[in-house]
């Protein structure tokens, strides 16, 4: 239980409770610790408070960051599971699957940003790193200040 009206910062005390989980190897080596929109509703707390949670593990030697893809435990280049895709692959591939089931229709927008910040509980600059995926390949067309659409069928890409 956070005591928010202590002298121990919040992110302090986020961070003491997630360094207990890493010495108790509740997350392992590689493992990925909790997602800044992880911590913020977890914890009810500010996107600024969770970066500090962030940056007092990376200061105590307790986890790495990779732009994109999360915090994980360990010092860089500590060994991930070999499954693991980068999150924004695989909000991309959810987002493809949902365009050839017929769920997101050609030349309809498929959800915003907003909408896939929260579902995901991932920052902006991830979701974007999706769509761009996505745009690169075929399956989606960005229209300023519209939003994002759902590509013609002769557009998508072979498989």
């Amino acid at each position: 239980m956070l005591d928010r009206e202590g002298p121990v910062p919040v992110y302090k005390q986020i961070a003491e409770e997630i360094r207990g989980r890493i010495l108790a190897g509740d997350l392992g080596p590689g493992e990925p610790v909790p997602s800044e929109a992880e911590l913020e509703v977890e914890y009810d707390i500010a996107r600024t408070t969770a970066r500090r949670v962030a940056r007092e593990l990376r200061e105590q030697g307790l986890v790495y960051t990779v732009q994109g893809e999360g915090t994980f435990v360990g010092e860089p280049g500590t060994p991930r599971p070999d499954d693991r895709i980068p999150v924004y692959q695989r909000i991309a591939a959810e987002v493809r699957e949902r365009i050839v089931r017929g769920e997101l229709v050609p030349n309809r927008r498929i959800p915003g940003e907003k909408e896939l910040i929260k579902q995901y509980g991932v920052a902006k600059a991830t979701v974007r790193q999706a769509m761009a995926f996505l745009r690169d390949q075929g399956w989606v067309f960005t229209v300023p200040y519209r939003g994002t659409y759902v590509s013609p069928r002769e557009d998508w890409p072979k498989e």
